[in-house]
């Protein structure tokens, strides 16, 4: 089996550490990194994200061929619902599934990551999957994810000390690592958090990995079933071809 990892920022060492983990926790699945070719280093701030759609949607067009399942390696899940549009294999967002796992049993969530213009745009993304009822908080450390990948060890006290937050003022049950950034780092604080932490990575490539055992089948109808054709100019061969034609793009 063949998942595609998509990180649609452009940092390919980011993508690499990813499939890295993946690779370690899943040997017998084959794991195809795909790193977006424009936009932010880092995605920060609304504009970068909204560039990250459709760097999303470009390197899925380049790279799914093969591929039977994909992982949206970005927390915030940027182009998310337009892949699923036009994808007739099972996609998952780093967002999404931490935030439907932490939410499992009625569990009371909160969310830590870098970037402090991610707060508001998280808050509207847990709103837009149902889950705003059970999120107790998102903190948003000052690095951004970036900054924190470059760094780890420098930011370890700093994430320490918002997920304990989370806990004793917020009243959360589980805090939420989040970011491709933050890959690897929820071990490593855990020892020092009152509460679970989980680790946005580790919960995508679990999600994932449950969604190739199971069947799936395309919608034939509504708004995730393929969508009409479309002309589309100045973008990438392979993404014009596929909105083109999405159905006979997978015949």
């Amino acid at each position: 089996m063949r998942v595609l990892i998509i990180n649609p920022n452009t940092t390919a060492s980011i993508t690499d550490r990813i499939c890295e983990i993946a690779s370690r926790l899943h040997p017998k699945i084959v794991f195809v990194p795909a790193t977006g070719r424009f936009g932010a280093e880092y995605i920060s701030s609304r504009a970068a994200s909204a560039i990250a759609g459709h760097a999303t949607l470009d390197a899925y067009a380049a790279k799914a061929e093969g591929c039977h399942a994909v992982l949206l390696a970005c927390f915030g899940d940027p182009g998310l619902f337009a892949l699923r549009e036009i994808a007739p294999i099972p996609v998952i967002g780093l967002a999404e599934a931490s935030c439907q796992a932490a939410a499992a049993g009625g569990r009371r969530f909160s969310i830590v990551t870098g970037g402090e213009r991610w707060g508001a745009m998280l808050h509207e993304f847990v709103s837009s999957i149902g889950l705003s009822a059970q999120c107790a908080s998102i903190k948003c450390v000052a690095p951004t994810g970036g900054e924190i990948a470059n760094n780890p060890d420098k930011a370890l006290s700093i994430l320490s000390a918002a997920c304990n937050r989370c806990a004793e003022e917020d009243h959360a049950d589980i805090v939420i690592l989040g970011g491709a950034g933050l890959a690897g780092l929820a071990e490593r604080i855990q020892p020092a958090i009152k509460v679970p932490v989980l680790c946005s990575i580790e919960a995508g490539i679990q999600r994932v990995v449950e969604a190739l055992e199971q069947p799936f089948e395309k919608p034939e109808q509504g708004d995730l079933a393929f969508p009409s054709p479309v002309t589309t100019h100045a973008i990438s061969e392979e993404l014009s071809r596929l909105l083109f034609n999405p159905v006979r793009h997978y015949q």
